[in-house]
């Protein structure tokens, strides 16, 4: 997958392995970055990436 490669919130679902209402809230709480383009939904793949990168530095400590 390409860093600037956008993805879809079901494609961004389905990387993540959560439901449409669990990545909604991480798009709420602003914890996982996004872009609208009129009314569409976009999530940058490096977004996804870095969210998970936190995630494993937490469970780390």
């Amino acid at each position: 997958m390409h860093d600037d490669e956008l993805l879809t919130v079901p494609e961004a679902m389905a990387r993540l392995k959560i439901g449409r209402s669990a990545l909604y809230d991480l798009l709420r709480t602003r914890r996982l970055a996004s872009l609208t383009i009129g009314r569409a939904r976009r999530i940058p793949a490096h977004a996804l990436d870095d969210y998970i990168q936190s995630h494993l530095e937490e469970a780390a400590r």
